[in-house]
C-alpha cells in the first residue's frame, strides 16, 4: 500500500508532545494525519493534516472520529475502548489493539497480568478503594512502607505516593487501587521494543532513569545505561518477554527496577512511545517516533543503536509558578555544543507540568552527564506570574 502522499489516514487519539513529535515524522513522510484531542491548545494542532477536538473517553467521540481514518493509534491510553472494540470488529486496524490496551490501561490488571504469566514484579494487592485499603493496613494484612498506585488515569508522577504512615492514605482519592511492596533498588531502567504488524522485532539499548525525588518524575533518561553487560542483556530479554506476551504492535515501553542482587522486575509498561526513548531523535539512528509509524504502517523497521551518547533532561514547570510560560535562560543553554532544546508548546506552565526536554549528545557518556546538571540548573521553566 502506498502510504506517502495519498489520502490514507493515520488518525491519532491524544494531540500532547508525543503526538507532536509523531507528527514530525509523519510530515517526513508526508503522511496524513488525523489527531483528536480534548483541549483547543493542544501541542499536535498546528502539525496535523486536521485536528479535531473532543472527549478521548466519550464513546460516539471516539466512534466518529475513527470513521474518518483508515488507521488508529494513540499517544496515551486513557481512551474510550467500548469504541475501539467497535471500530475494530468493523474493520479498522487499531494498534495496540483494544485486547492489549485492556490489560495495561488498568494497573490492577496489568499487575496480575505478569504474576499470571510469571513475569518478576514487585508483590502487590489490589483494593476497590482506600476504605479497603485501610482496613487492610489496620488489620495488619499489608505492612508499612508501601507504594500506592490508583489503579487507572495516573500521569507523570500521578497516581503515585510513598505511604509511610496510615495518616498518608487520609489524602488519598477514593479509587481503585494497589498497594506494592517497596523493592530496594539501585536503578531504575527502561526499555522500548519496537514491532510491526508482520512481527518484526527489535529493541533499543536500555536506558537509565533518575527520578525526582517529589514529584516522581524522570529528570535525566541516560543512554546507554551505566550498568554491567549481563544486566543490560537481562533487562532487554524480559522486555521481548513481556512485549511477546501483549502482542502489541507499535511501541512498547517497558520500565523495570535493577535490584540490589541484579534481579530484574518489570514496573509497568506504557503501549506508545515514551518519556525515556525522547533522546533517541538527536543520539539514534532511527528515533522511537519513525520507528513507531513504521511498526505501525508495516514497514521495514530502522536501526535502534545509538550513534553518539545521549542523555535527556525534563523541563517541568517549577515550583511556585502557574501562568504563562517563560523559558528563562535557554539561550545559555543552546550556546553548548551538543545541546537540543524540544519546547512542546503549551502556552501555560504549573508546578511539575511537563513542557519541555533537552537532549545532550556527546562521544563520552559521563562528560554528557556533567553537561546535562549544567542544564538543569541553568533552565528555569517559570512564569510572568507567580503563584500566590
Amino acid at each position: 500500500m502506498n502510504y506517502f502522499s495519498s489520502d490514507y489516514k493515520l488518525g491519532i487519539l491524544g494531540g500532547g508532545q508525543l503526538g507532536k513529535m509523531i507528527l514530525a515524522e509523519t510530515r517526513k513522510y508526508d503522511i496524513q494525519t488525523y489527531i483528536l484531542d480534548p483541549s483547543a491548545d493542544a501541542p499536535s494542532k498546528y502539525g496535523a493534516s486536521q485536528f479535531f477536538i473532543g472527549d478521548l473517553m466519550d464513546y460516539s467521540t471516539v466512534y466518529d472520529f475513527g470513521k474518518k481514518v483508515n488507521l488508529l493509534t494513540l499517544e496515551i491510553e486513557n481512551v474510550n475502548l467500548d469504541a475501539l472494540d467497535q471500530l475494530e470488529a468493523e474493520g479498522l486496524p487499531i494498534y495496540p489493539s483494544p485486547k492489549t490496551l485492556r490489560l495495561i490501561q488498568n494497573k490492577g490488571r496489568q499487575k496480575d497480568f505478569y504474576v499470571e504469566h510469571q513475569i518478576p514484579t514487585a508483590p502487590h494487592q489490589r483494593f476497590q478503594n482506600t476504605i479497603q485499603l485501610i482496613e487492610a493496613v489496620t488489620s495488619n494484612a499489608i505492612a508499612l512502607p508501601f507504594v500506592w498506585k490508583c489503579a487507572q488515569f495516573g500521569y507523570d508522577g500521578n497516581g503515585v505516593k510513598i505511604v509511610r504512615q496510615l495518616a498518608d492514605l487520609n489524602q488519598l482519592p477514593q479509587v481503585e487501587c494497589i498497594a506494592e511492596e517497596m523493592v530496594p533498588f539501585k536503578n531504575e531502567l527502561a526499555v522500548i521494543v519496537a514491532r510491526s504488524v508482520s512481527g518484526e522485532v527489535t529493541t533499543y539499548p536500555v536506558v537509565e532513569m533518575e527520578f525526582h525525588p517529589e514529584a516522581n518524575q524522570v529528570e535525566y533518561v541516560i543512554c546507554p545505561a551505566r550498568i554491567d553487560a549481563l544486566v543490560a542483556q537481562k533487562a532487554t530479554d524480559i522486555a521481548l518477554r513481556v512485549s511477546h506476551l501483549f502482542n502489541h504492535v507499535g511501541l512498547l515501553a517497558v520500565e523495570l527496577f535493577q535490584t540490589e542482587t541484579d534481579e530484574i522486575l518489570v514496573n509497568e509498561v506504557a503501549p506508545r512511545p515514551h518519556n525515556s526513548g525522547h533522546y533517541s531523535i538527536e543520539a539514534s539512528y532511527t528515533s522511537q517516533f519513525e520507528n513507531h509509524i513504521r511498526a505501525l504502517l508495516n514497514l521495514p523497521l530502522g536501526a535502534t543503536t545509538s550513534k553518539v551518547a545521549g542523555i535527556m533532561v525534563n523541563l517541568v514547570g517549577e515550583e511556585g509558578y502557574s501562568g504563562p510560560v517563560v523559558y528563562e535562560n535557554i539561550e545559555k543553554i543552546m550556546a553548548i555544543k551538543g545541546v537540543t532544546p524540544h519546547i512542546y508548546g503549551k502556552r501555560e506552565t504549573r508546578p511539575f507540568r511537563k513542557m519541555g526536554h533537552v537532549t545532550i549528545i556527546h562521544e563520552d557518556i559521563n562528560e554528557a552527564r556533567k553537561i546535562a546538571e549544567e542544564v538543569k540548573n541553568s533552565i528555569r521553566v517559570i512564569s510572568t506570574s507567580l503563584n500566590t
